[in-house]
């Protein structure tokens, strides 16, 4: 036993509360912060008010501070269910409408019995919807303005039928700002979801192009095949992967017999074609989990995967013989191409290029024996 153990460093105090109080997940972590945070500027909104009730400007009759305990009060419990992981099964987690509607509640009723401090309610209105708002769609911007519109109305009505006044200048100016300020914050946030919007089409916009960049670096151009740098590194995955599982490997160096006649005899435009009719005759053949690449000219590199010798020459003879049979659009006789192919087994701890020059190997051996065939290595089990 260790007689003088290792003092690990303490943990910081700090990060520890800090963890406990905003959860360590990323994604929640980043709601409890802003929810904690509305429920701050709520505090400090209740403080203002209470101190003006204290220092005589508001007559509540009490109402105060009632109201501030249900104001902050509610966007605490809001605050709890967040950090709980409670809210997570919803659209909004972050229950942003819920706090919104009942911050543009509170401010409604706290602007009924304000009085002569009711000038400071179209701040506090402004800081809550520019707050909010920044997380809504358009829809829920629009929804939650009309929202606010329809409560401070209703406000503004109560106010004015407890004034012995009615609608003194006063009280008609702070109605008609409060009206002001929460026209222009809907004016401002729609702005602000319109600019949103052209970004995120703009980020899609750039998303699609690198892809088709990506994929267009990853295929061939003319066939639409996977190109020799693709396979090439698809091939070093998938070998490590068939090993850890102890799977089957089978490669199929394809050539297309007669090629070279077709574009000396019809042209380079013709020999394109007849690629490209190759390359959708095999795509057509194939079963969906084989990989198919276009190697060099008129050269192919087939990948199989957890399949055996004798059910990859069944597949390749019957590539073959569709290939023996394709005829290009305006052609009543076959074009003339065929198929040969040299097909091998990976073999334990054989590396992908020792596997490659075997299957060239065969490829070879089945051009010398006349071409339009499949040959393999009567070692690995072999092929047609």
């Amino acid at each position: 036993m260790n007689r003088y153990p290792v003092q690990k460093p303490p943990l910081s105090h700090g990060h520890s509360w800090l963890d406990i109080l905003l959860s360590t997940d990323p994604k929640r972590r980043t709601r409890v912060t802003m929810a904690l945070l509305a429920l701050v500027l709520m505090v400090s909104s209740a403080a203002v008010i209470l101190y003006l009730e204290h220092a005589g400007v508001i007559e509540s009759r009490g109402i105060a501070p009632w109201w501030a305990a249900a104001s902050v009060g509610g966007l605490a419990v809001m605050a709890l269910l967040i950090r709980s992981g409670w809210t997570a099964r919803f659209k909004d987690p972050s229950l942003t409408i819920a706090q919104m509607s009942w911050t543009i509640a509170s401010g409604a009723v706290g602007y009924v019995f304000a009085g002569e401090a009711r000038g400071v309610v179209p701040s506090v209105l402004a800081m809550i919807l520019f707050f909010g708002a920044l997380g809504l769609n358009l829809a829920q911007v629009v929804g939650i303005g009309l929202f606010a519109m329809g409560a401070f109305a209703v406000a503004i009505l109560a106010a004015s039928r407890g004034s012995d006044q009615g609608f003194a200048p006063m009280e008609l100016g702070y109605a008609l700002m409060v009206m002001i300020v929460l026209a222009g914050c809907m004016a401002l946030n729609l702005r602000i979801q319109r600019i949103r919007q052209r970004l995120h089409d703009k980020s899609t916009a750039l998303e699609e192009a690198l892809h088709l960049n990506r994929e267009m670096a990853l295929r061939d151009e003319l066939t639409g095949l996977r190109n020799r740098r693709a396979m090439g590194e698809l091939l070093e995955l998938e070998q490590k992967r068939q090993q850890r599982k102890h799977g089957t490997l089978v490669l199929a160096m394809l050539d297309l017999d007669h090629f070279k006649p077709i574009n000396d005899r019809s042209g380079h435009a013709m020999g394109d074609r007849a690629l490209q009719a190759f390359a959708a005759t095999a795509s057509a053949t194939l079963r969906e989990a084989d990989v198919l690449a276009r190697w060099g000219g008129d050269e192919f590199l087939l990948m199989l995967t957890d399949t055996g010798l004798a059910q990859a020459a069944g597949l390749l003879e019957r590539l073959r013989i569709a290939v023996a049979g394709l005829r290009l659009d305006g052609m009543a006789e076959p074009l003339g191409l065929t198929l040969s192919g040299g097909v091998v087994l990976m073999r334990p701890g054989e590396s992908v290029e020792e596997a490659l020059h075997r299957a060239d190997e065969a490829l070879y051996r089945a051009k010398s024996e006349g071409r339009n065939r499949i040959a393999g290595f009567p070692e690995d089990g072999a092929a047609a």
